[in-house]
C-alpha cells in the first residue's frame, strides 16, 4: 500500500483535525445567509456567527451598498429604514430602531424607524440618550439590571452612537427581548467592520437632518415659532387646489389682537413680544391637529382650516375670540392684561376662487369687525345661520 493510501484510511481517531473552515461563499462572492438559532440568545448567536458576520461587514460590496441607498435621499425617515433594513445583515438580531434628534434641533430625540417587535419609543430614546450623551456602545446582557438606563426590561441590547464632525447625530440600537447568558462580545475585526459601515450613514443622516432644520427655520417665524406668511401662502395655494379638484370646502380665519398696541406702549416692545408668544399659544391650542396655524405679520394671525365649511370655520372662530377673551396675559410678570381678538371668516369657493382672494376676503371681513367695536367675528360670505356680526357688547348685529 502506498503511504498515501495508508494516509487515508487511518481510523478516525488517528486523524489530525484539520482547521475551520472559512464562511461560506456565494458565487456572486457574499458571504452565505445567517440562519440564527431561535433557541439561541443574541450572545451566543454572535459567537457561533462571529466568523461569518465579520466577512459580512468586511466585504467591499457591503460598504458600497449603504454608501449608495443613504445618498440617494436627504429625507431623514427613509435613511434611517434604509440603515434598519440593510443592519439586520450585520447582527442576528430580531428587533432594530434608530433613534436621533428632531427637526427642531434643540436636543430632543424622536425614534426615525423600527423594525420587529413592537418597541416603545421612551425606551428606544432612554438607550439612544446613554449612547448620545457618552459617544461609547451600549452592550449588555439583560437591560433590566443595567445601572446605565432608567428602563427596566429584560432585553439584551447592542447600540451604536452615530457620529459625523464630531457631533453624534444618533443611535442605531439592536435588540432582542430575550436577556442573554453573557454580555454579547464583538471582536475588534467585526467591531471595527461595523463602525466603518456607520459612519457614511452618520454623514448621511446628519446632511438630511441640517437640510430639514434649515427648510423648517425658513417658514417658520422666529418669535412665536408658528409658521410664517411665507408658508401660509405656499399651504394655502396647495390647499386651495385641492379643494378644487375634491370638491372639499376650505376656510381661512384672519385673526387681529385688539389692543395689543397699548402693551406695546406701556410695558414696552419686550412684554409685547412675551404677549405675542402667549397669544400665539391660545390661537394654536384652539385650532384642529388639521389646521395649519401663522402668523401674517404683527399682530395678526392665521388659520387654515382643511375641509372646513363656513359654519364650522364660524364655530372655531368664535372659540377662538373667547379663549384670547379670557386669557390673562404676562401673568408670570405679575400683570393683570386682556386682550381681545377681531376675526375674520372667509370659505372656499363661496368668498373666493383663489388663495390670494381667500386672504383678502378674510382680512376685509375682519376689518369689518374692527369697525363694529372690534372683539367679534364676522364672515365674508356669510351662511343663513351666521349673517351677523358677534362681538362682546352686542350678541348680533344685521349685515
Amino acid at each position: 500500500m502506498s503511504p498515501t493510501a495508508r494516509a487515508t484510511s487511518l481510523p478516525t481517531r488517528h486523524r489530525r483535525l484539520q482547521p475551520a473552515k472559512p464562511a461560506a461563499i456565494s458565487m456572486y462572492g457574499r458571504p452565505s445567509p445567517i440562519k440564527p438559532a431561535t433557541t439561541l440568545d443574541l450572545a451566543a448567536r454572535l459567537r457561533i456567527n462571529q466568523r461569518a458576520l465579520r466577512a459580512r461587514v468586511e466585504l467591499r460590496d457591503t460598504l458600497l451598498q449603504i454608501v449608495r441607498a443613504v445618498g440617494a435621499t436627504l429625507d431623514p425617515l427613509k435613511i434611517a429604514n434604509i440603515v434598519i433594513e440593510q443592519a439586520t445583515d450585520w447582527l442576528p438580531a430580531p428587533s432594530w430602531a434608530l433613534v436621533s434628534r428632531n427637526e427642531t434641533g434643540q436636543g430632543q430625540l424622536s425614534v426615525l424607524a423600527v423594525r420587529g417587535s413592537a418597541l416603545e419609543s421612551a425606551l428606544m430614546v432612554d438607550i439612544a440618550q446613554w449612547v448620545m450623551q457618552r459617544g461609547d456602545d451600549l452592550i449588555t446582557a439583560d437591560l433590566s439590571r443595567d445601572a446605565r438606563v432608567s428602563t427596566r426590561l429584560a432585553a439584551t441590547v447592542v447600540a451604536f452612537p452615530l457620529t459625523c464632525r464630531g457631533t453624534r447625530v444618533g443611535a442605531l440600537i439592536a435588540l432582542d427581548s430575550v436577556p442573554s447568558s453573557r454580555v454579547p462580545r464583538l471582536g475588534a475585526p467585526l467591531h471595527r467592520g461595523l463602525r466603518a459601515l456607520l459612519e457614511p450613514v452618520a454623514v448621511a443622516l446628519d446632511t438630511a437632518l441640517r437640510l430639514q432644520r434649515a427648510e423648517a427655520l425658513s417658514v417658520t417665524d422666529d418669535l412665536t415659532s408658528l409658521h410664517n406668511s411665507r408658508y401660509l401662502n405656499q399651504v394655502l395655494r396647495r390647499e386651495t387646489k385641492r379643494a378644487a379638484r375634491s370638491g372639499r370646502p376650505l376656510s381661512l380665519l384672519f385673526v387681529d389682537l385688539d389692543g395689543f398696541k397699548a402693551v406695546n406702549d406701556s410695558y414696552g416692545h419686550l412684554f409685547g413680544s412675551r404677549a405675542l408668544i402667549e397669544a400665539a399659544e391660545v390661537i394654536r391650542g384652539s385650532g384642529r391637529e388639521t389646521d395649519i396655524v401663522a402668523r401674517f405679520g404683527g399682530d395678526e394671525f392665521a388659520l387654515v382650516l382643511p375641509d372646513t365649511g363656513g359654519e364650522g370655520a364660524f364655530s372655531l372662530g368664535a372659540r377662538l375670540r373667547d379663549r384670547v377673551a379670557g386669557h390673562q396675559f404676562l401673568a408670570v410678570e405679575g400683570l393683570t392684561i386682556h386682550l381681545t381678538a377681531s376675526v375674520g371668516v372667509a370659505t372656499f369657493p363661496d368668498a373666493a376662487g383663489s388663495a390670494e382672494g381667500l386672504i383678502r376676503a378674510a382680512d376685509a371681513a375682519m376689518y369689518q369687525v374692527k369697525k363694529s367695536g372690534k372683539n367679534g367675528i364676522q364672515a365674508a360670505t356669510v351662511p343663513a345661520d351666521t349673517s351677523y356680526v358677534m362681538t362682546a357688547s352686542k350678541e348680533s348685529a344685521p349685515l
